[in-house]
């Protein structure tokens, strides 16, 4: 059976699945449609948070950030992995015994501001927009290679399957959706790993893979260094960055993790306080699977594609790849325009080289190489070309496709309906329409997160990076806004509503700034935009990064407005008091 058609199979079958379950739990209720009823089991839900976790940027671009960034890529390791950690043991319990639906709904309490609520709402919704534009993007580049059509193309229909099993089925259809998705992503990633791990060195598993050797006896990591430094690139296992930029982005991703409320909202569906720390000890245990995996796929995936288009052993003056004998793998990506070639000395060989590198710029010129010919090479195809690179079977293929397109819509649906709850539960029946009936409020939950669907897609379409870099801003923003507010709410007792009000304000806003100008968004006079280089970013910390700083000036802020104006209210300070002891679930707001 041939590739098109085994991939149409496998993804169809998926889909099927997918809205199916849909369909069978379709929410009829707000508290099914925002939090699934509170009664999902904690191995399930645990399950369900790992696939609304990991997101594209984990299935698709994690790997593939790993295999372009090296070293410098571990950062994003460290923070995606220990933020949950945090999240799990400093925020988790807490807000779920609190008894809310939503994020911004605590914070409006805690902070016993309606103010408070609309500008939880405000950063809840830039986060999640942000957040959902690396998810579309992660859809277009599985639906376009997947149907062989433009990534645009790829796009809009990714965009109508969330569309039709999100707005249908809310967190109780979403949840049991996920979970069938952490199913097949995790298979989807872990099979082709092993068989190219076996491929490469020889070891079934590629965590040890990774410290294998590769045919000729070398470690596989020492070979890719080699390898690399012959064609003008750094060594794969240096630092580049500085340790100032890596710690921030880490401290940047770690405390974005504990922020991003369509994660917490996961804690809010299980039956009780104790379910919630036992779901966010799965969830780890799920998302360590394809964690400890990603560094090895990102490894084999830049080793196979080197040696497919490396330099011959003729002096290195030829190409291994001729253009017209380019493998399918190849036309297939190029079908796309994530994968672009131009024939720069008209030798009809495809050359790749870092022509950055003056000095080895020099040593080309003596090849008769004129520029690096692979002009794109987008790093969210990697995961989803190394099983083609690698020759493998068309069902692992096949497989993996599936697997990406799981992994999109798992996290975009979570994030849509994190927006949506937020606008219909905590704006219109929060603040605007108190006395909404039930139908009305689940219909305006359903329009918005139609009208954000519609929103994200168009931004998906000229997105500001690739999937890991974007969602990587979406972390920033999240850690300079909703963490600190959610830690001072449950950790100060004395932190008031201004204090929380002007924190959340600066936090977001200069974090926004930060981005905007770095990202060449914003006209700077004289220059009009301040270039995206390490030269040019305060102490060197890059936009990914800057949320770090973010949200020391929202907690620095928040604590010197605190200190100058009135603390909270009695029965606010026993709420806090309350949260903290183990009474039982809802104890803290009398639920």
């Amino acid at each position: 059976m041939d590739l098109t058609t085994i991939t149409y199979l496998i993804v169809g079958l998926t889909f099927a699945l997918y809205i199916g379950i849909a369909i069978a739990a379709r929410a009829g209720t707000t508290s099914e449609f925002y939090v699934a009823g509170k009664g999902v089991n904690p191995i399930l839900n645990g399950m369900a948070t790992a696939a609304d976790w990991m997101s594209a940027a984990s299935f698709i671009s994690l790997a593939g950030l790993i295999a372009f960034n090296g070293y410098d890529a571990s950062a994003y390791l460290m923070g995606w992995t220990g933020g949950y950690v945090l999240l799990a043991l400093l925020l988790a319990p807490y807000l779920r015994k609190f008894g809310k639906f939503t994020v911004p709904e605590f914070i409006g309490d805690r902070f016993y501001s309606k103010a408070a609520r609309i500008i939880a709402v405000i950063c809840l919704i830039v986060a999640s927009i942000t957040y959902v534009i690396g998810q579309m993007k992660g859809v277009g580049v599985a639906f376009s290679r997947f149907l062989d059509v433009g990534y645009d193309t790829g796009l809009f229909v990714g965009m109508f399957i969330v569309f039709f099993y999100a707005v249908l089925g809310g967190m109780k259809g979403i949840t049991y959706t996920q979970i069938a998705q952490y199913v097949v992503l995790i298979f989807a990633y872990t099979v082709p790993a092993v068989f190219i791990s076996l491929q490469i060195t020889d070891n079934p598993l590629p965590q040890l893979g990774l410290g294998s050797s590769v045919a000729d006896g070398t470690p596989l990591l020492a070979k890719l260094d080699q390898v690399l430094v012959e064609i003008g690139f750094a060594e794969y296992t240096i630092q580049e960055g500085s340790t100032l930029n890596m710690m921030a982005l880490t401290l940047s991703l770690m405390i974005g993790t504990a922020g991003l409320p369509h994660v917490i909202v996961r804690f809010f569906t299980v039956p009780k306080v104790k379910d919630a720390r036992s779901s966010a000890g799965w969830a780890l245990v799920f998302i360590a699977i394809l964690y400890t995996t990603a560094p090895a796929v990102g490894a084999m995936s830049f080793f196979n594609l080197i040696n497919t288009i490396q330099p011959g052993e003729t002096g290195q003056t030829e190409s291994n790849l001729v253009y017209e004998e380019r493998p399918e793998w190849f036309k297939k990506w190029e079908t796309t325009g994530l994968l672009q070639f131009e024939d720069k000395n008209g030798d009809g060989r495809v050359q790749y080289y870092n022509d950055k590198n003056a000095d080895f710029a020099e040593t080309a010129k003596e090849y008769g190489w004129n520029g690096n010919e692979l002009v794109k090479v987008d790093r969210d195809i990697m995961v989803l070309a190394n099983p083609e690179i690698a020759n493998l079977p068309n069902w692992v293929v096949a497989l993996v496709v599936a697997g990406g397109l799981a992994a999109a819509l798992s996290t975009a649906a979570g994030l849509l309906l994190a927006i949506s709850s937020s606008i219909s539960h905590d704006l219109l029946k929060g603040v605007f329409r108190p006395g909404i009936s039930e139908k009305n409020e689940l219909r305006a939950a359903r329009v918005s997160m139609g009208v954000a669907i519609l929103i994200a897609g168009y931004l998906g379409m000229n997105p500001p990076g690739f999937a890991a870099q974007v969602v990587a801003l979406a972390f920033g923003l999240a850690a300079s806004s909703i963490f600190p507010a959610l830690m001072m709410g449950i950790f100060n007792k004395r932190m008031n509503s201004q204090g929380a009000i002007v924190g959340m304000l600066v936090g977001l806003l200069s974090t926004l700034i930060y981005i905007f100008v770095f990202k060449g968004w914003f006209f700077v006079p004289g220059t009009n935009t301040l270039p995206n280089t390490p030269d040019n970013w305060l102490f060197g910390i890059q936009p990914e990064a800057f949320g770090a700083v973010g949200a020391l000036l929202n907690f620095g802020s928040a604590w010197l407005v605190s200190k100058v104006t009135a603390p909270p209210p009695a029965h606010i300070q026993a709420l806090v008091e309350d949260i903290r002891v183990p009474r039982g679930a809802g104890a803290g707001s009398g639920h």
